[in-house]
């Protein structure tokens, strides 16, 4: 594993991005206080060419059925690119540009650009995946792991959202195609938000983060110890099969997640 890592810098935030891993966020600092679980497959993870779990790792696209490594199994899951080293194609203080050429185990040839943006308040995360040749079905979403507590004898995190429905979950951790009346947790699930995806994270009395994306899907994953995880996506679970997405030459699949923070 490569450790190249460029730091972003504005106001009192900083933020480490990991080309040679996975052109994940390594890290989130505000104030001097790391937000992120830290550790080689932490930080935040860009899940592409697909989000979450591919149901035994095969998908059809028309009359063709790919196959894809059983990673988690029986599953497949989170992409291809999270293994991936990265290339940097622009650099500057609070911003820079990644990118990721598609390649096996993955069968199409495409282009992933990420776009990782710092301000004083704020980290904007943006994605595209793009081909010049066949089309193919997609998914774009991320995998922040955020840190249940911050330390100094603080409260653990609180997560406040209102979603439309919850994508019922079968005991192979995959929608089952029902939606559901939103359940309490602990979580391991899909939700459906269609005005976006607004979750609010709340460290009491330290800070306030809010994830936004125009996006409607989003994975709540709060069953460990350490971390939660707030994933905003383009579809859900299994989607290559369920909600495909195309990415095609004249058009491109796009997405974008906003964090915001404010402190008391």
């Amino acid at each position: 594993m490569r450790t190249e890592h460029i730091t972003l810098t504005a106001g009192d935030a900083e933020v480490d991005v990991l080309p040679g891993n996975g052109g994940r966020v390594g890290g989130l600092r505000v104030g001097g206080t790391e937000l992120l679980r830290q550790g080689e497959r932490f930080g935040c993870f860009p899940m592409v060419p697909w989000c979450g779990r591919i149901r035994d790792g095969r998908f059809r696209d028309g009359a063709e059925v790919r196959q894809m490594p059983l990673n988690a199994p029986p599953h497949a899951i989170h992409g291809t690119a999270r293994d991936g080293v990265w290339k940097v194609a622009r650099h500057t203080d609070a911003e820079t540009v990644l990118t990721y050429d598609l390649t096996e185990p993955w069968p199409y040839p495409g282009r992933v650009t990420q776009l990782v943006a710092l301000t004083p308040d704020s980290l904007t995360l943006t994605m595209s995946v793009e081909t010049y040749d066949a089309s193919f079905p997609a998914q774009i979403g991320w995998h922040p792991w955020f840190n249940r507590n911050l330390g100094d004898g603080g409260e653990d995190v609180r997560l406040d959202f209102s979603p439309a429905w919850q994508e019922e979950r079968g005991d192979d951790h995959l929608p089952t195609g029902n939606r559901i009346e939103p359940r309490p947790g602990p979580w391991d699930d899909c939700f459906g938000m269609p005005g976006g995806v607004d979750v609010t994270l709340t460290w009491p009395e330290r800070l306030e983060l809010k994830v936004t994306s125009r996006e409607e899907w989003v994975v709540v994953y709060d069953e460990q110890e350490a971390a939660v995880c707030v994933e905003p996506q383009t579809g859900p679970p299994n989607g290559l099969n369920t909600h495909p997405r195309l990415v095609t030459p004249l058009e491109p699949l796009e997405a974008t997640t906003v964090w915001r923070w404010t402190r008391p």
